[in-house]
């Protein structure tokens, strides 16, 4: 079952009452809430993602909880908590959409330790992988969801799940955030409804989310295999332009963006040595976002390298 069959006085009365379990991507969780206004939102974007009836293991055991004392009337916020722990300061109530996103970003980023983490986001075509490293504000989350409108799958817009053994990166197919002008434009290329709602004056402005593909997020077992690296940056008046960068360089800046490379230690800087010494890596000026998706498929059709798999065949 997945949770979009619920009806959402089910899904509401299940997060209430024992808490609702899912999964999304390797990791499974469970989140206890009594947010009305989260239901209809966890509805529509985690709808594609399976339900998890007896698992053997939770990885994260999450609350969202009203705020208590006269806020409750006032100016209601809600909780995050994590091992029933609450993890940083309350966000309005009407913003636990988001809220909910950016505390699931903490512990994976806290807790996954077993993958190295890069702070990139992640498409894949053909079973290669594309990863988008920049700094906040250099348009790697919205070149993302250009891509996946375009029919990229969709890995994750936050996060490179290294393997360290294999240097796979592995799926983590979750609702993808838009901030400001981001918005319109990604609203601009699809005539589908896959972005919810707005929500404004958020501590990233204005907040919204990409409805993660059926086909991304059922793909939650098949990893993909680096093949590319690259560094956008939005810049007016610069038309689509591809530098190669050198793979030292892009190692520094990989591992500059890391979450755990400090903590994986020699495991670290080796597997990220690995990825960047496979792939092909360049910085990637543009002015026009429709213009940046054909360059890049571009890329993709003309430099590409064998997989193992093909080489051993």
């Amino acid at each position: 079952m997945k949770i979009g069959d619920h009806s959402l006085e089910q899904l509401d009365g299940q997060l209430r009452e024992a808490g609702l379990c899912w999964r999304t991507g390797p990791f499974i969780l469970r989140l206890k809430a009594d947010i009305p206004q989260l239901t209809p939102w966890l509805h529509t974007m985690y709808g594609e993602h399976p339900v998890v009836t007896e698992p053997e293991i939770i990885d994260f055991h999450l609350q969202m909880r009203r705020g208590r004392g006269l806020r409750r009337w006032w100016r209601p916020q809600v909780h995050f908590l994590l091992d029933g722990n609450i993890l940083f300061a309350p966000f309005p109530l009407d913003h636990a959409p988001p809220l909910f996103e950016w505390g699931l970003n903490l512990c994976i980023a806290g807790r996954a330790n077993h993958f190295l983490l890069l702070h990139t986001a992640v498409v894949a075509k053909g079973g290669r992988a594309m990863l988008l490293s920049g700094v906040p504000g250099s348009g790697k989350s919205t070149l993302c969801a250009a891509l996946v409108v375009k029919g990229w799958r969709l890995l994750s817009d936050e996060f490179s799940l290294v393997h360290p053994d294999n240097g796979m990166v592995y799926p983590l197919a979750r609702p993808a955030a838009l901030k400001n002008q981001s918005i319109d434009l990604i609203r601009n290329l699809t005539t589908e409804n896959l972005i919810g709602p707005a929500f404004p004056n958020t501590r990233k402005g204005t907040v919204a989310h990409l409805k993660p593909p059926a086909a991304s997020v059922q793909a939650h077992e098949q990893p993909a295999q680096p093949a590319w690296v690259i560094c956008p940056q939005y810049r007016p008046d610069r038309p689509a332009h591809l530098t190669p960068l050198a793979p030292d360089h892009a190692l520094l800046r990989l591992g500059a963006n890391a979450f755990n490379y400090e903590t994986r230690g020699a495991s670290g800087f080796h597997a990220i040595a690995a990825l960047v010494n496979r792939c092909s890596v360049h910085h990637f000026f543009h002015d026009n976002l429709e213009e940046a998706v054909v360059a890049l498929e571009s890329l993709s059709t003309r430099d590409i390298q064998p997989s193992p798999s093909e080489t051993s065949s």
